[in-house]
């Protein structure tokens, strides 16, 4: 359960990064990182003025919210109506950064998120999103929440929200905001806001904020105002502001670095206090009374109306300003005089008179955690290398997004993030490497911090041992010139500390200056206070030279200085502090050169899953590649995969896979995936396929793919021939099992003699799907199978003679032998055999056979009579007939195709054992282009109880184990097993194209699935072994789920009703074959419960024509028997044989 935001806003501050942080918004919205129903209005929304205070950035961004609602409900006007029904977020950026020049909000976190639909890095402002959207607001009453770092800043005359009243390192506080917010934003609304009314919520995203699931938060009744807290301790809250409450919860007062004694009366009885964690909720009324201020004189000044009409700018606190209007334990005149200039005591007076009435509550959340993002690097580091608190709902890993040649040389406790590391790169612990591309040999020591960095910067750091550094690359505008400046400072430095008393690279400046020689005139002017020189203000950081283009080395030379020429280039060059350079960062361009680093090591990575057959899925990378337009790109790496990967298995799946990034790019539109793939305009590259010219083929289908791309309808069409064209490939690696079928001679039978054979259905007991192509040669399979009799009949039978005319006559019987002629098809030319690929066509099973069973050689030069006449001195006649209805799930298909081989081969004089009629099965489907397994030929094939099996490797090789059940545990089964015809049909067909597909594309749960399927066959084999009838339909139960997770939709409600009717009186019980009707089995609790369960299914209403068959387990199996002209179909000696 989540919120629907109605509104989500993002704050920034003034200065050109607004539509950057527009474009995220909508990136996230289009990737699905704001919930299943995103919000209806994204907006990035500009601070009006330089320094307005979180507390006029949320009175800003709350007019904004407010008039497009009031726009999009027809209003000329704005309205405070609007607020009664809405859900709003606010989240603020806050200010810059020192560790990210996007700040702190889009600050990348060391997280990956297997399940998300669109692969993306992880920000704090994703974070904070989870946050709000699932566990903060849940159940909440009407309102509004606001939360900014600047909310806890004492009054420092007209410079509050500034620099100065942060606790040290809080500076750079936007940068942390845009990841944090990213991160941060999604918990925030997942878990906090979960449940909530109408309202507003604001959000700070400068502090690591963790919630457990269920924050319990009572919402019922709430009126005014309601600040979120966590637990901390007594000493954490020496630098950071907490909440003064009475017996009820409502807040009496905001305590900023309080002394001891003032933050022992806000101790709880466990001793923590409660911590200013940067949240708050206002009611809709408490909201409606807060936008009405923005008419009035001087809060209208906090507006972006205000700056239209004129009015002189004012810096307001969320928490000092708005909040604490609302304490019981503050004074109007304390709040007011507490106001510092008359400004903003005006602005207080006019809040006061406006929200002081609303009760200010307080909620804190037990087992949450906060952590504010300071700029101190030694935290920052220790943030990113550290695992979050068992309440978060993130898990940090070493390595994420980012493709690391030689991962051992990454020390534990390090962190590599969306990065590209070629070669030998050495990471100590407690380094931290984010945004760059690095070619080895490199060694990084610990403590360092590396950010930024392009690959061209590699040979500069290959001479320069690292520990303990910050190092940051950054793209800087000045005016219409973009360039690239780097940043260089030490883990233990303190950017705002006066120089006298302060380090530069952990050495004193007075060390510094002496070992590099540079002067306290090459960084601060002669007129600047020595008070205020320091680490912010010093021109450090080469930007340009006059003769000469500057690089990472012109920053590098001041950790091992050389005397002469790199002094002497570096006084040459024109260079800036950090506190000039912060107004010349360019967000869009860092946001833009992280997302290109990102689909970089992306290609990689789809290199690197598909060359090394790993069971990872490229499909959210493939929604985020056609969200964020990298889609030509990745689709030019599949391509070069598929052509020179040199394995049809590899080259199948890359195929799959651009077929789902052209169904992606139709973004849900042109039509359903699967669909008909046999336009001419692609046989040229099938028939390379087909011929095995794999990399001409692939580069023939990218050619044909761009003429269509240009509507969805194409596309889908598109993909749908790259799935054929997979298949191709499927086929071709399938067929590789031929080389496990051996063919020997035997006697011709004479003219006109019948060759019959016999064979018993199969039931699927556990593993089935598991030996479907590709899974069962990509994963490796297992299935347990049953040969079974249905009612006493061996229920599939075929029989070949051979006839004196060079034709084929292809005839399908009824039920039995004596049945009438369903269809019959005589064949008298290659042409009459050419639709033998086409599983509707008539006789298409039969016409595979001939083929297959190498009878009959196509294509050739010869004529079918003349090969007829040469090889056979005539033609064939085959039979076929099932008492099996149509789509049984008693695998008839492929057992009737066993039956066909076999008596083909007998009938031609030729011999075959089971293990080859297995493969050549399998080898006969794929020519038919049903796709189909070996689990049923298996079934039918082999007697009694076994296992099949088939390894993750090529060629696929099926080996069966005969399972050795206890003496007369067979009977046993006889008496408890039963099949109940549902009289539901459905084909198998029409569910393989979905499993392959998510197969293909490792969905997770596909891949977990299918796991389960092997390891619950093996567990099921054991119960057999064991004669555990209870444990088995336990199998059975599970093999069923496992079964609707592969292929949902595979239960109509008929055969749910009628399992839900059968389960009091069975162990378990599960529908044949691919599920969706025909026959369901069940193991009953009481042994022969025909009747009894024909009785419970007849009182049960809506099932329809269902009947129950008796079943017994056949341990003979299929038989061949050489007969006269005229056979009759009745009992008749078995001769289980190799054929």
């Amino acid at each position: 359960m989540a919120v629907e935001w109605s509104v989500l806003v993002l704050t920034c501050q003034r200065g050109g990064c607004v539509s950057a942080f527009q474009r995220e918004l909508e990136v996230r919205r289009l990737r699905g990182g704001l919930g299943p129903r995103p919000p209806p209005l994204l907006l990035a929304v500009e601070d009006p003025w330089a320094s307005l205070g979180s507390g006029g950035a949320t009175l800003n961004a709350l007019l904004v919210a407010a008039e497009h609602l009031s726009a999009r409900a027809g209003c000329t006007v704005v309205t405070s109506d609007v607020l009664k029904e809405a859900h709003i977020l606010i989240l603020h950026t806050g200010r810059d950064f020192s560790f990210d020049d996007c700040g702190r909000a889009f600050t990348c976190l060391p997280v990956e998120e297997p399940s998300a639909v669109a692969e993306a890095l992880v920000c704090n402002l994703d974070s904070l999103l989870g946050t709000m959207t699932h566990r903060v607001c849940v159940a909440c009453g009407t309102g509004f929440w606001a939360s900014a770092v600047q909310c806890w800043a004492p009054r420092c005359g007209g410079l509050r929200d500034a620099f100065s009243w942060l606790p040290a390192g809080w500076e750079g506080c936007e940068g942390w905001a845009s990841s944090l917010l990213s991160l941060g934003m999604w918990p925030l609304s997942q878990q906090l806001c979960v449940g909530s009314p109408p309202g507003v919520w604001v959000c700070s995203t400068d502090m690591l904020l963790t919630m457990p699931s269920a924050p319990g938060i009572n919402w019922d009744g709430l009126q005014g105002v309601r600040v979120i807290a966590v637990p901390g301790s007594q000493a954490y809250a020496r630098n950071h502001g907490v909440y003064l409450t009475d017996e009820q919860g409502l807040v009496h007062n905001i305590i900023y670095k309080g002394t001891e004694a003032q933050i022992q009366q806000c101790a709880g009885p466990d001793g923590t206090v409660p911590l200013v964690c940067g949240v708050v909720f206002f009611s809709s009324d408490a909201a409606e009374q807060l936008l009405a201020t923005h008419v009035i004189p001087p809060l209208d000044a906090c507006t972006y109306m205000g700056l239209d009409s004129g009015a002189p700018p004012i810096q307001l606190s969320l928490f000092f300003d708005i909040v604490l209007s609302m304490a019981r334990g503050v004074t109007e005149q304390d709040f007011v005089k507490g106001g510092g200039d008359t400004s903003v005591r005006n602005a207080r007076s006019v809040l006061w008179a406006a929200l002081h009435t609303f009760p200010l509550s307080m909620a804190c959340i037990s087992n949450a955690s906060y952590d504010y993002m300071t700029t101190s690097a030694s935290d920052h580091i220790r943030s990113l290398t550290l695992l979050p608190s068992s309440a978060s709902h993130l898990f940090f890993c070493k390595t994420a997004h980012s493709h690391v040649d030689q991962p051992c040389l990454l020390e534990d406790g390090s962190s590599v993030t969306n990065c590209l590391l070629e070669g030998a790169v050495r990471l100590a612990a407690g380094s931290v490497i984010q945004h760059c591309h690095l070619q080895g040999p490199l060694e990084i020591g610990p403590g360092c911090l590396l950010s930024g960095l392009a690959v061209g910067s590699s040979p500069a750091l290959q001479g320069f041992p690292l520990r303990d550094v910050v190092l940051q690359g950054h793209h800087v505008q000045l005016r219409d010139l973009p360039c690239r400046v780097f940043t260089l400072s030490g883990r233990l430095d303190d950017w705002q500390s006066p120089a006298e008393r302060a380090t530069y690279l952990n050495m004193p400046w007075a060390e510094f200056f002496h070992r590099t020689g540079i002067r306290e005139g090459d960084l601060w002017d002669a007129e600047m206070p020595q008070g205020s020189r320091c680490l912010l203000s010093a021109r450090l950081f080469p930007v340009l030279h006059a003769h000469e283009a500057l690089g990472l080395e012109d920053v590098l030379w001041l950790l091992a200085p050389v005397a002469g020429k790199r002094l002497a280039r570096w006084r040459a060059a024109w260079r800036m502090s950090w506190q000039e350079l912060l107004p010349c960062l360019d967000k869009a361009a860092e946001l833009g050169a992280r997302q290109a680093l990102f689909f970089l090591q992306g290609q990689h990575k789809v290199r690197r899953v598909l060359l090394e057959r790993q069971d990872s899925s490229l499909l959210p990378l493939a929604r985020s590649a056609v969200h964020e337009g990298y889609h030509e790109a990745l689709l030019g790496t599949l391509d070069e995969v598929a052509s020179t990967a040199g394995d049809a298995g590899i080259a199948a799946r890359a195929l799959a896979c651009i077929a789902e990034v052209l169904g992606c790019m139709a973004r849900g539109e042109g039509g359903l995936r699967s669909g008909p793939a046999a336009n001419r305009e692609w046989a040229s590259a099938f028939e390379r396929l087909e011929s095995g010219d794999i990399a001409s083929g692939v580069w023939e289908l990218a050619a044909e793919r761009q003429k269509w791309m240009s509507r969805p309808a194409l596309l889908v069409r598109a993909a749908r021939h790259y799935e054929g064209a997979e298949q191709i490939l499927v086929r071709h690696a399938v067929m590789s099992s031929c080389q496990f079928v051996t063919v020997g001679q035997a006697e011709l039978p004479p003219l006109g003699h019948w060759v019959q054979v016999v064979c018993p259905a199969r039931l699927d007991l556990s593993g089935g799907w598991s030996d479907t192509p590709p899974i069962t040669y990509e994963h490796g399979g297992a299935v347990v199978d049953v040969a079974v009799l249905v009612d006493g009949c061996w229920p599939i039978s075929a029989r070949v003679r051979r006839i004196s005319e060079p034709e084929l006559r292809l005839v399908s019987l009824g039920g039995t032998l004596q049945s009438e002629v369903v269809a019959e098809l005589v064949c008298r030319e290659l042409e009459h055999l050419q639709d033998y690929c086409q599983p509707h066509a008539p006789g298409a099973l039969l016409k595979a056979a001939f083929i297959c069973s190498q009878i009959v050689q196509f294509p050739s030069q010869k004529p079918l009579q003349v090969q007829l006449m040469e090889n056979f001195r005539g033609g064939f006649e085959v039979h076929t007939w099932s008492k099996l209805p149509h789509g049984s799930g008693l695998g008839t298909s492929s057992i009737l195709a066993g039956a066909v081989m076999a008596s083909l081969y007998r009938a031609a004089g030729k011999a075959a054992s089971t293990e080859s009629l297995i493969h050549a099965v399998l080898h006969l489907e794929q020519r038919l282009t049903t796709g189909g397994g070996w689990q049923d030929q298996v079934g039918g094939l082999v007697p009694g109880i076994k296992i099949g099996r088939s390894k993750a490797q090529l060629p696929l090789r099926v080996e069966v184990e005969e399972i050795q059940v206890p003496n007369g545990f067979t009977q046993t089964l006889n008496d408890h097993l039963l099949l109940v015809y549902t009289g539901k049909t459905r084909l198998a067909r029409n569910l393989l194209q979905d499993v392959v597909r998510n197969w293909y594309a490792r969905l997770p749960s596909a891949v977990q699935n299918v796991d389960a399927l092997v390891r619950n066959a093996e567990e099921c084999a054991q119960a057999l072994r064991q004669g555990n009838l209870p444990l088995i339909g336990k199998c059975l139960d599970c093999y069923w789920q496992q079964k609707k997770c592969m292929a949902p939709g595979c239960e109509p409600l008929a055969v749910g009703r009628m399992m839900d009717a059968l389960r009091p009186y069975v162990y378990g019980q599960c529908l044949a074959g691919a599920g969706g009707g025909g026959f369901l089995y069940v193991l009953t609790r009481a042994p022969r419960q025909k009747e009894v369960l024909h009785q419970i299914l007849a009182k049960t209403e809506g099932l329809g024509n269902f009947s129950i068959h008796s079943i017994k387990v056949d341990t003979s199996g299929f038989s061949v028997k050489v007969v006269g002209c005229d056979t009759e179909d009745c009992a008749w000696p078995r001769e289980h044989m190799a054929v």
